[in-house]
């Protein structure tokens, strides 16, 4: 079957829609008989690239799994770099080949990039941690006429240009890896020149996740802050959490940290039954807080005092969870250090697991995400929204609810772990498998703008009033405390992690998940465009400015008729084709 006529055929579907005007509960047999042909034409000629990977990873899927690696691996991979790495303040006419054949003749590198943060940078990779150090042995302190310097030699390295030959105004050869998303505008171009809404999708998440070099240098950064701990605990580490490492990171995201001290030789060493033995002497505290609480404040006062390109230190040590503030110059990073924070570091491995099971889970998460953000549905400041977090639990929520689902509940997970899975933080269990070979999933061929579609329609309708969402069972709760949301947090199973949304910023949702989901039933919005013309379309029409910004209450949107809430919808996107 040509494009051509694949076109028609799905504009036809689309039309038959429209005419029909079906809600979405009551076409599910329709939508189930026409998704049956979309994907039977798509795996004939190859356009439906959620389909064609799903086939492939079960038709080969013992060697998908063997290469999927748990987080704890994918960390150990990534810190072995980080030690072996550097990072050099370049001038803007850097040579590149002049610049790897001065720092090869310190060894063979493994890894370079260049990027701009404040400047050019490179990260340098390598082979062997002694090609670092003879690269030290070669470096020199600054001198300088009026301030004193620290003399703190950090991994952090500024070039120097000595020679009168090369000229500084001389045009670079090096190319500069982004590490911050496109603007909001070219992303919507962007999807409007794709052919299909999974392709959309796919293409969203290519834009935003982050890249293979960003997350080598959150790991490097990571490594920089280590050296300054080290100092005062020997053998720590300080690793990455959250959204820099759990697959779900956007390019430019901030970069949590960890200042792991369980790793410490010494922690619940067997004593011998006779004899001799030794231990450390070393200071007590009433509470493991206080510890944490002076740990940081150390940490962070060295940060402060000692680190290159670390500004705006906040030591925010009566917080719940204490944490040290502060901005990393050289990367471009906004950067929280916590001490005592392992639950946190569980639900990364946890969402990591998800995000590795199937790729149409990272795809519906940067999707929705990205949509949140541009609606401000979620914010990087503090307050009443919606965080990034409890939007990617209920993405994963609404993926354990479809029939069959395509991500096993967190209890199920619990159930497959093995005796070296067993964790228990704080009174909290948090056990669950990491193995992926012993993770068995269900068949489910649902597209990605199927589930987008899907997303918009149950949370539209879900009873928020009453119930809870809970990924541990996969099924909604009755809400145990009165508030606008409740998410029950998958460890510390008592507390609600949208405890700080109000019922203003809930109703906003509701409203946009309605005219999201109206949006894309909408014949006219659901056919690709031919040519070259950027007209939104699909996925991104939800991008554009929303009619509801200023919506009261989800009755009073509910009673308005939906023809004028979709003839509103087309007339901003006539608006915005104007503008162009």
């Amino acid at each position: 079957m040509s494009m051509r006529n694949l076109v028609s055929f799905q504009r036809a579907m689309a039309l038959s829609f429209a005419v029909y005007g079906l809600h979405a509960r009551g076409r599910g047999i329709l939508v189930n008989c026409f998704q049956n042909i979309d994907t039977f034409l798509c795996r004939c000629i190859g356009t439906n690239a959620v389909v064609a990977r799903n086939e492939a990873t079960r038709k080969d899927e013992t060697d998908e799994k063997d290469e999927r690696k748990p987080l704890h691996a994918v960390r150990v991979e990534r810190q072995e770099q980080a030690e072996r790495s550097v990072l050099i303040s370049c001038h803007s006419g850097t040579n590149e080949k002049k610049f790897l054949k001065y720092l090869s003749r310190h060894g063979v590198i493994k890894k370079y990039f260049f990027y701009e943060s404040y400047g050019v940078y490179a990260v340098v990779e390598f082979a062997n941690r002694e090609s670092v150090a003879s690269l030290f042995e070669e470096a020199t302190i600054p001198s300088v006429s009026n301030d004193s310097i620290v003399p703190f030699k950090s991994r952090l390295l500024s070039l120097r240009n000595l020679s009168s030959v090369d000229s500084l105004n001389k045009q670079s050869d090096y190319q500069c890896q982004p590490q911050t998303t496109i603007p909001i505008n070219e992303l919507i171009q962007k999807l409007s020149r794709e052919e299909s809404i999974d392709h959309q999708m796919t293409s969203l998440t290519e834009a935003y996740q982050l890249t293979e070099e960003n997350s080598r240098l959150r790991f490097l950064v990571c490594s920089l802050l280590k050296d300054i701990a080290v100092a005062y605990f020997p053998e720590c580490t300080i690793k990455p959490f959250g959204s820099s490492v759990n697959g779900f990171g956007k390019l430019g995201c901030d970069l949590d940290m960890f200042l792991d001290l369980d790793g410490i030789h010494g922690w619940n060493v067997k004593m011998p039954k006779s004899g001799l033995s030794l231990e450390f002497q070393m200071k007590r505290a009433n509470s493991e807080r206080g510890v944490t609480q002076s740990i940081l404040s150390v940490v962070g006062e060295c940060v402060d005092q000692f680190e290159p390109g670390c500004v705006g230190v906040q030591k925010i040590l009566n917080a719940r969870c204490p944490l040290v503030r502060f901005s990393h110059q050289p990367s471009g990073f906004q950067c929280d250090l916590t001490a005592n924070n392992r639950v946190a570091m569980k639900s990364t491995e946890l969402l990591y697991l998800y995000g590795e099971l199937d790729p149409r889970v990272r795809s519906l998460v940067f999707t929705v995400r990205c949509w949140a953000r541009a609606h401000s549905i979620t914010s990087s400041i503090p307050g009443a929204w919606i965080t990034n977090f409890s939007l990617t639990i209920m993405v994963l929520f609404f993926l354990q609810t479809r029939r069959p689902p395509i991500i096993p509940t967190l209890d199920h997970l619990r159930e497959l772990a093995g005796p070296a899975d067993k964790s228990v933080i704080e009174g909290n269990d948090c056990t669950f498998v990491s193995d992926f070979s012993k993770i068995q999933l269900q068949t489910n061929t649902e597209t990605l703008e199927r589930l987008l579609c899907e997303f918009f329609d149950f949370y539209a309708t879900f009873a928020f009033s009453k119930m809870s969402i809970n990924i541990r069972k996969g099924k909604a709760q009755n809400k145990p405390e009165v508030a606008p949301l409740h998410i029950q947090n998958p460890f510390e199973t008592s507390l609600n992690v949208s405890k700080n949304v109000n019922t203003t910023q809930l109703q906003r949702f509701v409203a946009l998940c309605q005219e999201s989901s109206w949006l894309l039933h909408q014949s006219e919005s659901n056919m690709p465009r031919d040519g070259e013309t950027a007209t939104p379309w699909g996925l991104a029409t939800l991008l554009l400015p929303s009619q509801v910004t200023g919506i009261k209450s989800c009755k009073k949107r509910r009673q308005e008729p939906a023809s004028e809430r979709i003839r509103s919808l087309l007339e901003s996107l006539k608006g915005y084709k104007s503008s162009k």
